[in-house]
């Protein structure tokens, strides 16, 4: 248990700690300044100091699809990255929407917690597979015994891999409820997550789906043909849209998304 607890967080915590390196150089992420991007980066800033955040790095994918993340240990090391998709098929309302659902997973530390949440997924799956490989059958054994090993052996990763997928949808839903607080506009990320729900499948995310692990840091799922359900990173879009519109109304504000007051 020691070693498999050991090994699972030692790999974790360095993925934590030079994650954003390596989930930028992946996707050919370009840096942006004021120099290049000056409406973007200008927005970034704005939506930092609302949610009272150090100003992140922004940065660009070249990539069709349209979608967004963000990444970094905490929030003096984060960075907030749209691709040229996004820029190019939403307004200034519903990008403020999206970057700040973006921001939110800075100011509540999620790549911290999905850290966690892994090391602990990891851990169990190494254990199964440790009692698999070394648990040892001998003649004189209870038949079931060997059932119950190979049980333990294919439901104990599935049942981890089933909480890790939980609590990211749930860090989604968060994201998506603080991210409308920050903007003060809910209908914004609702009007956003439709148009990026659209795009997605419609649109292919070649990165994305070569590389399957890195689609719970999206903010919606960018692969086809994934997996849904309890297995979902995300939950589904209609249900996100549908709790924003129902936030909005509580707000007091009009079914039409209005102008940044």
């Amino acid at each position: 248990m020691l070693v498999a607890f050991l090994f699972a967080a030692g790999s974790n915590l360095f993925a934590y700690w030079n994650s954003d390196r390596m989930l930028l150089a992946m996707y050919r992420a370009r840096l942006q300044d004021e120099a290049g991007a000056p409406q973007l980066v200008r927005l970034v800033g704005q939506l930092a100091d609302r949610a009272g955040l150090p100003h992140p790095k922004v940065y660009i994918v070249d990539d069709p699809q349209p979608n967004a993340f963000a990444t970094g240990r905490d929030p003096a090391h984060a960075a907030v990255c749209v691709t040229t998709g996004l820029l190019s098929r939403v307004d200034s309302e519903e990008l403020a929407g999206v970057l700040a659902h973006e921001l939110s997973h800075v100011k509540n530390r999620d790549t911290l917690t999905m850290t966690l949440t892994a090391t602990v997924a990891g851990a169990v799956s190494m254990l199964a597979n440790f009692a698999f490989f070394f648990g040892g059958y001998g003649r004189n054994r209870n038949p079931l015994g060997l059932v119950g090993l190979l049980l333990v052996t294919l439901l104990a990763p599935i049942a981890a891999m089933l909480v890790q997928m939980a609590v990211s949808r749930t860090r989604e839903f968060e994201a998506d409820r603080m991210g409308a607080e920050i903007s003060g506009r809910p209908l914004w990320l609702a009007s956003a997550l439709a148009r990026i729900e659209a795009g997605v499948t419609r649109i292919e995310n070649v990165t994305a789906d070569a590389n399957p692990a890195t689609a719970h840091m999206f903010i919606v799922n960018p692969l086809h043909g994934g997996i849904s359900g309890l297995f979902a990173s995300h939950p589904s879009t209609e249900e996100r849209i549908a709790r924003l519109q129902a936030m909005a109304r509580a707000m007091g504000q009009e079914s039409r998304p209005g102008p940044w007051s």
